[in-house]
Order: C-alpha cells, then structure tokens, then sequence
C-alpha cells in the first residue's frame, strides 16, 4: 500500500485502522453475552410468587383452577429464538388476563398473569419466532404454545 507524503492521509488510514478494531471489540463484546455461552437451567418454582395460586411454564401442558384463582405465567426463552409474545387466553370469561404492578422480567423471561373468573375451558396461547440478525435471511417458522386451563367453580 503506498501513502502520500502527506501526515493526513497517515492520520485518515490510522482512524479507520482504530475505528475498524474498536467496532470489532463491540460487536465481539456483544456476541459473548448472548451468543456462545450455554443458557443455565433452571427448575420451575413450586413457589408461584407473591399473589398468585399457581405458575405455569413453557414445559405446562395443563393447569386446573378455581375461580378466583389467579396463575401467573412464567416463559423462558429457548437459545436461538425471541422472547415468547402474544401471551393471550383464548376465553377471556373464564381466564381474564391481570396486570401484575411488581412484574420485572429477567433478559429471556416473559411474563403474564391471569385470573380465574369463570368455570370452562380456555387456553393461554404464546408463539416465538427464530432469533436472526438483521440483514441476514431467516427462516419462516413459529414456535407455539399452548396450555389447556380447566377453571371449576
């Protein structure tokens, strides 16, 4: 590579040189907190937390209720998807969705709570797409779920 005898076109080169690197520590910086390293697992509490009756996981398939009853919703998640969203009942006059003020969620957590108000069926639905950069093609799959909650009365 040959420079002009000029300290500016010394100076231009170095600052890119120093801003190419320093972008890399960035961006490298940033793939070691949510890239490489495993995802701890955990245990669902049998604890549900302050307020409520029952906590459900990704891992629920099923809950049972009395009315009145209120099950807080716990979801993690999984390596290489988003959050879980869309956390809706399908009946909300059997199983109405609360707002729970103390809520914080940890990075990966999703959080939502509900309350028994009715005998019958519902169910809490969630989805989670692929993780993917921007600019780079993803592929075009969901990731459902679904737990059947039964409120007696």
């Amino acid at each position: 590579m040959c420079y002009a005898n000029s300290s500016v076109s010394v100076t231009f080169e170095m600052k890119a040189v120093f801003v190419s690197i320093l972008g890399a520590l960035v961006l490298g910086g940033c793939g070691a907190v949510g890239g490489g390293a495993a995802q701890p697992t955990s245990s669902p509490s049998t604890d549900p937390g302050a307020g409520f009756d029952v906590m459900a996981t990704e891992s629920t398939r099923s809950v049972t209720l009395r009315v009145d009853q209120t099950p807080a919703v716990v979801l993690h998640a999984k390596p290489g998807m988003t959050n879980w969203n869309g956390v809706r009942s399908t009946d909300q006059s059997v199983l109405a969705p609360i707002v729970n003020p103390a809520a914080s969620a940890a990075r990966g957590v999703t959080l939502s709570a509900f309350k028994a108000v009715a005998a019958g069926k519902a169910h809490i639905d969630a989805s989670a797409g692929p993780l993917c950069s921007p600019g780079v093609a993803c592929p075009a799959y969901l990731m459902v779920l679904t737990i059947d909650v039964t409120v007696s009365g």
